[in-house]
Order: C-alpha cells, then structure tokens, then sequence
C-alpha cells in the first residue's frame, strides 16, 4: 500500500483518557473554475470520509490544473506547501483526493514526513471499521488485498538484477513474485468464501421469489438516510449514525401495507469515485439491486441542486454498472430541513419523486402508497373455491394477496382477492369464475378469469 507503514486511527494518549486521534493534510487537484460538483462540495466529501475514519482534519492543499502532474500529483511549489502544512499543523498522514499511482504515492512520500493514503485507501479504511458481520468483513479484507495486488512494486536496491540476460533475477524480484502469489492465493480463498455465503444467500431469495413477495431494495448516495428509512417501514434496529458507510450489511425485513408483505432491503451506499474493487468485492451484496421489482433511489433534500444532480447521476453510475434494470423510484428524505421555496423547486424538478422525512415519520403513508400502486399492476383478480380440508393452501396466500375477500360456504372457503400471476396460475385448480369485486354473486363456473 502507499504509505510508510500502517496509518493508526485508534492512538490513544494518556491524558485523562483523550483520545488523540491522527490530523490529516488533504491535498488535492481541482481544475480551475470547476462549477459541478464544485471545489468545496469535492472537499466536503473527503472530509466526511475523514470524520467516518475518525481521523482530524487539519489543513488542505488545493492546486488548480486541469490535470495532476503525472509523476508527484502535485507541482513542485504545492509540494512544498504540503510539506510546510504538515510540518505546521504537525499532521501524521496526507491524504489526496485522488487516487494514486504507485509512482505518485512514492514521490509524495519522499517529499513528506508524514503517510500517504489515497481516495481509495481512506474509503477502505472506512469500510474495514464500518464491516461487523463475517461476510462484510471478508468483503472488505478482499477488497484490500485486490487494491494492494494493484500497488505492490519493488523499490531500491533489494529489487534490482544481479546481472542481465534471460532466468537472471535478484533475490528481491523473485520476493516480490512470491509476495503477488501469496496474496493471489488468499484472494481467491476469500472469492471461495464469499461465493459460499451468497449462494447460501440467493437460496433465501429464491425461497422469497417463490412466494411472490414484493422485493424492494434500498440504494442511494451514502448517508441519505436508507437505514432510517428502513427503519421507519419495518421497525428494524439497524445503525443510523450519522458518518459515511454506517451500514455495510445487507439487511432484509419485511413489512405489511393493505393486507400485503413486502420484503425491504438496504444495501451498501455509494459514492462519487467508488472504488472498483469495492464494486467486485461487493457484487454479491449489490445483485440484491439487480433482482429487486423495484429500487428506491434515497436522495438528501438538504443539498444544493447541483450536488443533488452529480449525485443522482453517481447512483444512476453505479447501478447501470452492477446490472440493475429494475424501475427506480427517486425518493428525497429529510425534506424537514428544507424550507418551502426549495421544496418548490424540487418538487419542479422531479415531479415524479416521493418526498418523505423517514425519521419523523413524514410522508410514508404516500410512499407506501406508490409503491402499493406499482405491484397492483402485476396482480390478478381470482375467485378460488378452497375445500375446508386444503385451507392451508389458502392460508399460505395471505402474505402476497391483495382486496382479500372470504366467504365460507357449504362446499368451502370462497377466496376472491388479486395475486402474483404465478400465484394465480399456481392455485387454477381451485379456480370458480372471476368475479369483481362489489359482484361475488356469480355463481361458480360462470366464465374463465384467463
């Protein structure tokens, strides 16, 4: 990795129990005149990602160019600026915006008496504190290693040739081979293992398919609010604090509208410049978006439009990139901490969102409205004559039926209520004749509802 050795978020210093934490130097470069998302919406986000890590920020370093100098990142003068602001502020790592080459870190590092991480390094760092269960943990070690493999180089005299000419390695080459081998095998052992859990998860899913219950699956920009709002809907206990990649774990739960459960899942939050081998790593966590009915996009009301398009444009991203063709359904939280004229506009702009504050509770009964609107459209009306002695199979209808209607008569149980086609089609062999609702006069056999 591109640092001098391991960066520390958890020193602690005897001081009546301070905690001291690492201070960090951000460095970057921004072209000049940058609007969208803009200098300071670019810095705020490395800054959060700082908080998250628990490490403090204490200056930063901005140089306008259209591009980073391909061998130090930085011009030789902000170079020199870096290093006076850490000497400064006596910060212990400097951290870019960026991500780095190998050859870039290496020029930093000469440069500065300090570490050097870069975006996707400090983006690691947050998922490696973040991960609580087995499978997020193997995820983000997996990650890890693949971003490490990318880095791994040799550096000064241990890695030279003893002599030239074909077979004629130095001992540090042939170490280093070693090195990318070692961490190949663990990669593909961990791939192993991952593969095990989301076999054992897609099973579930599948037994979940089966049934005919509505699958919705949360995405969004990290920290928008979909573990609150997963909250709100199911009276699930999942974290909600309020830092960068609070949840890495898929978490499933179930809740009723109208008669009718639906299972809501949270998934992993994105953001601008998401790392590839997290994207990897996480494929498996993620196809809970690709195999959802339907998506809801969470969105923070609370930011200014131009950062709310960059990051609607970041999810759009990444879930085209993961395979997602499901309907998304754009929904704007914390809409409690927007006043009334940017609710005018927002509501302008995306009249086809769902405008909600999860945690007050505010305008879920709309949402779950929409989103009951949106799988009536996939039901079938039925009328099903159920004999007393199979009303088990009756009975495993109530999660996924909607408009139940039942109606007990000398031959049975008379079910009218509107399934999933493949319910409908499954239970045909108790099928009378359709009959709207308002209507369940027909007699039986009366017509076909085919």
């Amino acid at each position: 990795m591109g640092r001098r050795g391991p960066v520390s978020t958890e020193k602690t210093v005897d001081t009546g129990a301070v905690v001291v934490r690492p201070r960090a130097v951000v460095f970057a470069v921004v072209p000049a005149g940058r609007g969208d998302p803009g200098e300071d919406e670019a810095l705020s986000e490395i800054k959060d990602l700082l908080r998250s890590a628990e490490i403090e920020w204490a200056a930063d370093v901005i140089q306008h160019r259209e591009t980073p100098d391909r061998r130090s990142y930085l011009g030789k003068g902000k170079m020199l600026e870096l290093k006076a602001a850490i000497g400064r502020t006596q910060a212990t790592v400097a951290v870019c915006e960026d991500d780095l080459s190998p050859g870039q870190v290496a020029a930093v590092l000469d440069a500065v008496d300090a570490d050097v991480l870069d975006r996707t390094e400090l983006i690691l760092t947050v998922f490696s504190k973040h991960a609580h269960s087995l499978e997020g943990t193997l995820q983000v070690h997996l990650a890890q290693l693949e971003y490490e493999l990318t880095r791994m180089r040799g550096k000064g005299l241990v890695m030279s040739r003893l002599g030239a000419g074909v077979d004629m390695r130095g001992p540090g080459e042939t170490k280093l081979e070693v090195d990318r081998r070692v961490v190949r095998r663990r990669i593909q052992t961990l791939r192993r293992r991952i593969d095990q859990m989301a076999r054992t998860r897609r099973t579930q899913r599948a037994r979940r398919l089966r049934t005919g219950v509505p699958l919705i699956a949360l995405a969004g920009y990290t920290n928008a609010g979909k573990s609150t709002l997963l909250n709100a809907l199911t009276n699930a206990e999942v974290s909600v604090c309020d830092r960068l990649f609070e949840t890495l774990d898929p978490t499933s739960r179930s809740f009723r509208y109208h008669d009718r459960d639906y299972v809501l899942t949270d998934t992993v939050g994105f953001i601008r410049k998401l790392p590839h081998q997290l994207v990897d790593a996480f494929a498996s966590t993620l196809e809970e978006t690709t195999l959802a009915d339907v998506v809801l996009v969470v969105a923070d009301a609370a930011l200014e439009a131009a950062e709310i398009a960059a990051r609607e444009r970041t999810v759009a991203e990444v879930l085209d990139m993961i395979g997602s063709t499901a309907p998304r359904i754009l929904v704007f939280n914390k809409i409690d901490e927007v006043d009334e004229g940017k609710m005018a506009r927002l509501r302008a702009l995306y009249p086809e969102a769902e405008f909600i504050a999860a945690a007050e509770g505010i305008g879920l009964d709309a949402l779950q409205a929409r989103l009951g609107r949106f799988f009536d459209k996939a039901l079938r009306p039925v009328r099903l004559l159920f004999p007393y002695t199979e009303a088990g199979e009756m009975h495993r209808l109530r999660g996924v039926a909607s408009d139940v209607h039942e109606e007990h008569t000398v031959d049975g149980i008379v079910f009218e209520a509107r399934l999933p086609a493949a319910e409908a089609g499954r239970y045909a062999r108790f099928r009378l004749a359709a009959a709207p609702h308002g209507d369940r006069g027909t007699a039986a056999g009366e017509g076909d509802d085919d």
